[in-house]
């Protein structure tokens, strides 16, 4: 099978097909690469034409190529050989002269059917060429292709490779991998994979043994569970291998250090070929894609914020008065006074607010009042702002104007207050000092952290955004904020007044086992998990569909749910009472109404004890003789006083 590489075979290549093909251009001679180079320069067009996506050339075309090619070469040595004998015969003959003349200006015709004179010499110079063209070299004997080489390929290691050579012209077969061509297949394969600890992903346990016999002895083992080991368990059996897991000596997960040029961690494991595989939190990089390879993302995430749960805001005495700002308050105290003020204006000046006291007596119509007097007036306005009933009624229509609009206003007021309050007073606020990545650049109050060595603080130091700069620049100026390990950085942010930049996954883990940890906005980059394999590792492309697999089957977010989303080991909203938990209202919620209630009651005796002060003081002792007059002597009194402006006398 021909041109077998411009085809897409990755249907095969994870099924282990036997497919067998031959290729006729070297693309390993530089030469051929120069002129596919230059082929593909020539014209976009007809370079799409010739030569497949992945700059390779079709069989058919290497072919016309140089057939093309040896046309030409052919004649161009048949012109040269023609001016060589018309320079020899210049002073020969006039016919030798008329030959040599006819053999350079001579044309073959297509339409044509007879044969050209000079087509035998233009084979015979094409007969003889012999040069390196693309599909190898190229002579002819008695006109057919002679001593052709072509490659031998084979499908194994999830690519073409080269395993033979045929030569034409003996038809002897090389084959420089014989391997490649026996019936063997890889069964009981045990990888040794590098991991790191760190829950969920990767724990220890410890299993006991009883060995009876003479001696009953008890034996423990350390193994591993976590979301990773059932993550492998679920790989091996669709790939079909065993393997053995070992903790990486440093219990890092691998960084360059620029001081040695060299990696460590898990990354060097792979590296140094100690390991077939490396499983763990393992982020999937540039840097250390550079040196190993990744499979498919088995999880994906990005960098959050890990806090402190912050502190509910504490329940003040005034609270009632927080669903209207300062601002609005004493905007309300001024129309309060300037409706007031206007309503007694325009009532002095609309004769239709003086009326006659004692309408019966028409002899008073010049004693006549005003009812909206100053006191009054403002009574009137603060009645109607609560809502409630009042005994006076504006008469003319410019007071009635004036009363409407402030009713329209006071409903507007009274219903927007109202519903604010329920929100106020009823849903618990938080109080959060940083609520995103900006809060926290913008302070310095709050530390701020990574673990060191790791793909997050990469992620600080080589990012070009310039907020991410001034954090890193931080951390720079504080390395005492950087920890060792996800625990440190948690215990750290319990401690209070620091925040930890790690993976949302860990963040999720850590925030639903924990109600006093919590995650402060989005994530600041998407990133993924990895498995590590070895560079060219015939593994990764295995592992990678499998992770699909599991994928499209769902069997990757159940193992998911089962170490993150235990039954009863999880922190739920309602533990942690978060924002927006109705709450029954307080005296700290409500208290101030009752201030406000005792102040009034206060203002009200204190009005009344000024009144009684301030009174006339014949008044003031008369009032004082009646009170302490018995009724009976009130009503003899008032007889009496009858009876002498009438000169009546019972005695």
């Amino acid at each position: 099978m021909k041109d077998l590489e411009i085809f897409d075979l990755e249907d095969f290549m994870y099924n282990e097909v036997n497919i067998t093909a031959y290729r006729i251009v070297d693309y390993s001679n530089s030469m051929i690469r120069s002129v596919l180079k230059e082929m593909n320069k020539y014209h976009p067009d007809v370079s799409q034409k010739l030569l497949h996506q992945n700059h390779l050339i079709k069989a058919s075309s290497a072919m016309m190529f140089d057939s093309v090619y040896a046309l030409a070469l052919g004649l161009n040595q048949f012109f040269k050989s023609a001016q060589n004998l018309a320079e020899l015969h210049s002073s020969s003959s006039s016919q030798e002269r008329i030959a040599s003349f006819e053999m350079l200006n001579s044309y073959a015709s297509c339409l044509n059917e007879s044969a050209w004179n000079n087509g035998l010499t233009l084979f015979n110079y094409i007969d003889s060429l012999s040069f390196n063209g693309l599909t190898g070299i190229v002579s002819f004997k008695e006109g057919i292709r002679y001593n052709m080489r072509t490659e031998l390929l084979k499908l194994q290691n999830f690519r073409l490779e080269k395993v033979g050579e045929f030569y034409h012209s003996t038809s002897l077969l090389n084959i420089t991998d014989l391997e490649a061509f026996m019936i063997w297949k890889r069964r009981n394969v045990t990888l040794r994979v590098s991991t790191v600890i760190m829950e969920p992903y990767i724990r220890r346990i410890r299993r006991s043994s009883k060995q009876f016999g003479k001696k009953t002895t008890l034996t423990e083992t350390i193994g591993y569970e976590g979301f990773c080991i059932d993550l492998l368990n679920a790989i091996s059996k669709i790939v079909g291998f065993s393997f053995e897991i070992y903790e990486v000596e440093d219990g890092r997960f691998g960084a360059f250090d620029e001081k040695t040029g060299e990696w460590h961690g898990l990354i060097r494991e792979i590296i140094d070929k100690r390991a077939n595989l490396a499983i763990g939190p393992l982020t999937i990089s540039y840097a250390r894609e550079n040196v190993i390879d990744f499979t498919k993302p088995y999880m994906n995430l990005g960098i959050g914020i890990l806090f402190k749960m912050p502190t509910h805001a504490p329940t003040r005495l005034f609270s009632f008065m927080s669903p209207l700002a300062v601002d609005i308050w004493l905007y309300v105290v001024a129309a309060y006074l300037l409706v007031s003020l206007t309503l007694f204006i325009v009532a002095r000046f609309s004769p239709n607010e003086w009326l006659n006291p004692h309408p019966c007596l028409a002899e008073q119509d010049s004693m006549k009042i005003n009812q909206f007097n100053l006191a009054d007036s403002f009574w009137f306005t603060v009645v109607t702002l609560m809502k409630q009933g009042c005994e006076m009624n504006p008469k003319s229509l410019s007071t009635r104007i004036i009363g409407a609009i402030w009713w329209f206003f006071t409903l507007i007021l009274i219903s927007s207050y109202t519903a604010n309050l329920a929100a106020f007073l009823t849903v618990e606020r938080i109080t959060t000092p940083i609520e995103s990545v900006e809060d926290l650049a913008h302070q310095s109050k709050i530390r701020y952290g990574t673990l060191i060595n790791s793909s997050t603080m990469s992620f600080f130091r080589d990012s070009k955004l310039l907020i991410y700069q001034k954090m890193w620049r931080f951390m720079q100026e504080h390395p005492e904020n950087f920890v060792n390990s996800y625990e440190e950085g948690r215990d750290r942010v319990l401690e209070g007044e620091y925040a930890f930049l790690m993976e949302s996954t860990m963040i999720d883990y850590m925030v639903q086992r924990d109600c006093n940890l919590v995650q402060i906005g989005g994530l600041l980059d998407s990133k993924g998990y990895g498995i590590a394999t070895q560079k060219g590792s015939e593994w990764k492309d295995k592992i990678s569909l499998s992770i699909l697999e599991l994928q499209e089957k769902g069997e990757l977010q159940m193992i998911y749910d089962k170490w993150w989303k235990s039954p009863g080991l999880t922190c739920t909203d309602e533990l942690k009472n978060k924002d927006g938990k109705a709450n029954p209202l307080g005296l700290g919620n409500i208290g101030g109404v009752f201030v406000v209630l005792l102040l009034g009651l206060a203002a009200a005796l204190f009005s009344a004890l000024m009144e009684f002060m301030l009174k006339n003081p014949q008044n003031q002792s008369f009032s004082m003789l009646r009170v302490q007059k018995t009724p009976n002597a009130i009503v003899d009194e008032s007889n009496m006083m009858n009876s002498e402006s009438s000169q009546t006398y019972p005695f």
